[in-house]
């Protein structure tokens, strides 16, 4: 009997090479994928996705791809360390030409006549670049130029850059500004939550034909999230081998120790989200009695108070829509205005590069590490923030 016919699939379900029909959508990945399927209908789309690696960027680029319409020309580069002339080539070789005996006035030449043709035509043209972390700043002020080409009337590139977390950093510098003002959106996909990894692997069983959820017990789940820290790619390899000890061993569903035998297999540690840098959130958790919320945000206008939220670690966007965790329904905020980063040393607050810019106190800010009861300015509406941590211990050394 085969490893698949013994746990009742019809295929591996964790396998580790991007699959689209895999994709578990999460409300972060869903989040992506509309970030991307707006180029298609933003004449300037230019879209920057990061997450870490393993985090499905590459599985959701793929699903992107498979939904897009005849109407849609698109070019993939993915082996992104290259020279500005190189880079050029690449994009054109993905559009079907065979510019290697070009210079580069010529294959910027080619470039231009080709995008006002397709745009002729009726045609819109995706530039993806997958791993756009290697690319240099050299190469990243050529996709800024190349992303100014127009008609009389629109742009004729839409692109996304897709990388991991170093990309962000890199765009952030100082000497990249220009090109960080075409960007409409950015997105950056973090792990999954302990609820969202149980549903990712629920899904995937159910696509690879298990008909039930009782393939792994519910003392799997908490060993799984530990050791993968939610990260999908992790998650995928971590199962695998615990089927795989499990089918040796003749056993026909799992629980916690048969992870851990996958996890002595491996040769794994804990996860670094439940160690080292997060270590002090575990004990600040534990001092708020279990409970994970972090920090407060009350929003005012017109020094009205309108409500009160409070949020635990992890990534919080406020904008217009009502897809935000913050929702602020103003022509003075943008669709995705700004972010909060909650994290083991406080809260950042992020611009995403909003219209009108956020503001804390008196200063515009791209980002800014918020101190307790510090207000946060979008619009005619202000955000007061507050420290859930420092209020928790401040009650504690009065009680005390």
């Amino acid at each position: 009997m085969s490893y698949l016919e013994h746990f009742n699939l019809s295929e591996q379900p964790f396998r580790l090479t991007p699959d689209p029909d895999f994709l578990y959508w999460s409300k972060q990945h869903a989040r992506a994928k509309a970030y991307m399927e707006s180029t298609i209908w933003l004449a300037d789309g230019f879209v920057v996705i990061t997450g870490e690696i393993g985090s499905g960027k590459t599985t959701l680029l793929q699903s992107f791809l498979a939904e897009l319409d005849d109407n849609v020309v698109f070019a993939v580069v993915s082996q992104t360390q290259l020279t500005p002339t190189e880079f050029l080539q690449a994009v054109l070789t993905e559009f079907g030409f065979k510019p290697f005996n070009q210079r580069k006035v010529e294959l910027l030449d080619t470039l231009n006549m080709f995008l006002i043709e397709q745009y002729s035509n009726g045609k819109k043209v995706v530039l993806i670049v997958d791993e756009a972390q290697n690319l240099s700043k050299k190469v990243l002020e050529e996709i800024r130029l190349i992303s100014g080409i127009e008609t009389h009337k629109e742009k004729v590139l839409r692109i996304i850059l897709a990388g991991q977390p170093e990309l962000k950093d890199t765009l952030d510098s100082p000497n990249l500004k220009q090109l960080v003002q075409r960007v409409r959106l950015r997105f950056h996909l973090g792990p999954l939550d302990a609820r969202g990894m149980r549903e990712y692997i629920d899904h995937r069983l159910a696509v690879a034909g298990r008909s039930t959820n009782d393939l792994f017990d519910d003392s799997c789940f908490g060993v799984i999230y530990r050791y993968s820290g939610g990260v999908p790619r992790l998650i995928n390899t971590l199962c695998d081998t615990a089927l795989l000890c499990a089918f040796a061993d003749e056993k026909s569903s799992l629980n916690a120790d048969d992870i851990m035998a996958a996890v002595t297999e491996l040769n794994w540690k804990e996860h670094e989200s439940n160690t080292g840098r997060y270590e002090k959130l575990h004990q600040v958790t534990a001092r708020l009695g279990g409970e994970s919320q972090l920090t407060q945000i009350e929003i005012r206008s017109e020094g009205e108070s309108l409500s009160v939220q409070s949020f635990g670690p992890g990534r919080v966007i406020i904008g217009r829509l009502p897809d935000n965790e913050i929702y602020i329904q103003s022509k003075f905020v943008s669709r995705h205005h700004a972010q909060l980063i909650n994290d083991d040393e406080g809260c950042t607050v992020e611009d995403l590069n909003s219209t009108n810019g956020v503001f804390v106190g008196e200063k515009q800010v791209k980002k800014c590490r918020l101190q307790d009861d510090d207000i946060i300015s979008l619009g005619v509406h202000d955000l007061v923030y507050t420290d859930l941590r420092r209020a928790d211990s401040d009650e504690a050394s009065a009680a005390g």
